[in-house]
């Protein structure tokens, strides 16, 4: 039975009856099992001179891992985690997939509460930090946003000595990490002037974006598979990143072009009635809620938009208050019909209702009648936006109801 696993060696602080172990078993005794783990972790991530990169953030970072790993793959061996498993019971399966031919590695850290990108960082000693965004998430855990900006703050403690990090200039809550005790390079991207990595002339394009890119007094022209400004900051960042480990800007420019958005990151369909449908249903935050409504205003223009919208999750204490700010954007941005599904997202749908805003709202517990409503309000100058998380089974559902085949490129 245990010939699959051979040669088998446990490491234990507790005693073992020899006649209960099959010979070829090694037992290994030491004082203490657990300060035996992380000195085969230090060692093991002590064998490699590499490149490893470690992102968080709020919205962004999945895509962002996922670009760097596409642009470094043309020339070099990659390890990464794999999609947003990002899992802390993982992070020792993600280090030993790191071998002798491996020349980098994206590891996409979770905050699900305080002390998880600490620990992440015990395992993989990072030489280049990213943080893309801090908006408002896990509060469950977190309690405030002030403990999830400082739980995403750690980040600055685990880069190694001499190592990189690379935040966005323009994000509020990134700004509030304390870094004076930083000794590594900072790495700002954005559209600001102080920025190393700047973006200017952004537009949106067949498919994605376009815009210039600023570099050490040179100018770059990159698109970017993927609609959205905030598609550009990941492209940013991914590009600032590589850059440090020899790959050029054209080189990357060349290699992004062919990156492959990711599934339910406001993909783009035929919908119903012959109406274009955008799928958001990977994750569903404030700050990816900004941007999806912002990408449905560009994209609708001169046509009626529908934003459809669920419930956001894993905000403890502070759910009423983080769907009124949602209700907030949704007023300050604008759409023509709002649908809202679940309890708590009826709370965006009563803030709009509070602020004056003159649309059509509608409000459900469960998503059982919203494709007939679609049916009865949509046509081909309609363009709809469904907005939920990876755990809003309603959600995925209706827009699988609603979805023709793909009219973008994928």
């Amino acid at each position: 039975m245990l010939e699959p696993y051979s040669p088998l060696i446990i490491v234990t602080d507790s005693e073992y009856r020899q006649n209960k172990i099959p010979e070829d078993v090694i037992i290994i005794k030491v004082v203490s099992a657990e300060e035996a783990y992380w000195k085969f972790v230090n060692f093991y991530r002590y064998q490699f001179k590499i490149p490893i990169v470690a992102i968080t953030g709020t919205s962004g970072k999945t895509t962002t891992k996922e670009m760097i790993k596409h642009i470094l793959s043309f020339e070099k061996k990659v390890t990464a985690t794999n999609l947003s498993n990002n899992s802390r019971t993982a992070f020792l399966q993600y280090l030993l997939s790191i071998e002798d031919d491996t020349e980098a590695a994206i590891i996409e850290t979770p905050v699900g509460s305080p002390g998880d990108i600490s620990k992440a960082g015990k395992y993989f000693k990072p030489t280049i930090g990213i943080i893309t965004n801090i908006g408002a998430h896990h509060l469950n855990y977190c309690k405030t946003l002030e403990g999830y900006i400082e739980a995403k703050g750690e980040m600055v403690q685990v880069i190694e000595p001499n190592g990189t990090l690379i935040i966005n200039s323009e994000d509020v809550n990134t700004s509030k990490i304390d870094m004076t005790n930083f000794r590594g390079r900072i790495i700002k991207v954005g559209k600001h002037m102080s920025c190393e990595f700047r973006a200017s002339h952004i537009r949106y394009n067949l498919n994605g974006m376009q815009f210039t890119l600023h570099h050490n007094m040179k100018d770059y022209e990159i698109f970017v598979p993927g609609f959205g400004e905030h598609q550009v900051y990941n492209a940013l960042t991914s590009i600032a990143a590589v850059y440090g480990m020899g790959v050029t800007i054209p080189m990357a420019a060349n290699h992004l072009q062919s990156f492959q958005q990711l599934n339910k990151h406001l993909q783009l369909f035929e919908g119903i009635n012959h109406s274009i449908l955008i799928d958001d249903t990977w994750s569903l935050t404030t700050t990816s809620l900004k941007a999806a409504l912002q990408v449905l205003n560009e994209l609708g223009k001169d046509k009626k938009k529908v934003a459809v919208i669920g419930t956001i999750t894993d905000l403890g204490s502070s759910g009423y208050k983080i769907h009124e700010q949602a209700g907030e954007l949704i007023h300050d941005i604008g759409v023509d019909v709002l649908i809202t599904i679940g309890e708590h997202a009826s709370i965006m749908a009563e803030k709009v209702m509070n602020l004056g805003m003159d649309i059509p709202v509608y409000k459900f517990k469960n998503s059982t009648l919203v494709p007939q409503l679609l049916r009865d309000i949509v046509d081909n100058n309609t363009i709809i936006l469904i907005k939920g998380d990876m755990y809003s089974k309603a959600l995925h559902e209706l827009a699988t109801k609603l979805k023709k085949p793909s009219i973008s490129s994928e």
